[in-house]
């Protein structure tokens, strides 16, 4: 039940990613959260889900240039 609790909580978050942009941030980390906690229940991450993390991890990195660059 737990693993089917998670999914859906992904899911909602997946969905305010893209119904609320201005959260984006927060969303992210809810999400980032929700994916450390299937792997701590030793479960395969689907193979769509590591791609998204690895994307929202390229972003980030990108902001952080970004921001560090600016005046």
């Amino acid at each position: 039940m737990a693993l089917e609790s998670l999914k859906a909580q992904i899911s909602l978050l997946l969905e305010e990613m893209v119904n609320q942009p201005e959260d984006e941030h927060e969303i992210q980390e809810q999400l980032r959260e929700k994916l450390r906690e299937l792997r701590a229940m030793g479960l395969p991450l689907p193979a769509d889900l590591v791609e998204l993390e690895k994307r929202l991890d390229d972003d980030l990195d990108g902001e952080e240039v970004t921001d560090r660059e600016a005046p």
